[in-house]
């Protein structure tokens, strides 16, 4: 997130500093840019799974999720079953998460904020090391 208020930025100060060399079509090109790169969350669900990537910052805050407890683990793999719901914003890592039956893994990783539903089997495969904030509903 941190490099996409970054962009942004710099594409604001682009536009302000150099707007008087352009032309009207390429200032709105530019401006098309910013809003562009301001909105750059995306939301997919992959077999239960569902990932938002690069939330914004209110949505992490109107979720406190910054108040909820941490949890962290080292490079590893180990079996899991969601007793209830969990949604987690993963601060570091890099996950494949392979839900019990599926052929195939869904991977999860800094930025991400994840919801696994309620009574989900599945074995977690770290392989960055995962720092998290997580809450049980």
């Amino acid at each position: 997130m941190a490099c996409v208020n970054s962009s942004v930025s710099y594409s604001l100060y682009n536009l302000r500093t150099k707007s008087s060399n352009l032309t009207s079509a390429t200032t709105r090109r530019r401006r098309l840019v910013v809003r562009a790169e301001t909105g750059m969350s995306t939301t997919i669900e992959k077999l239960g799974i569902k990932i938002q990537r690069n939330p914004p910052e209110a949505t992490l805050s109107q979720l406190g999720v910054r108040k909820w407890p941490k949890w962290g683990c080292p490079p590893s793999k180990f079996p899991w079953t969601y007793d209830a719901k969990e949604t987690c914003f993963l601060l570091e890592g890099k996950v494949k998460v392979y839900p019990d039956g599926a052929s195939e893994g869904v991977e999860i990783g800094s930025g991400d904020l994840v919801v696994f539903p309620k009574g989900m089997s599945c074995t977690w495969d770290v392989s960055v090391a995962v720092d998290k904030h997580y809450n049980f509903e």
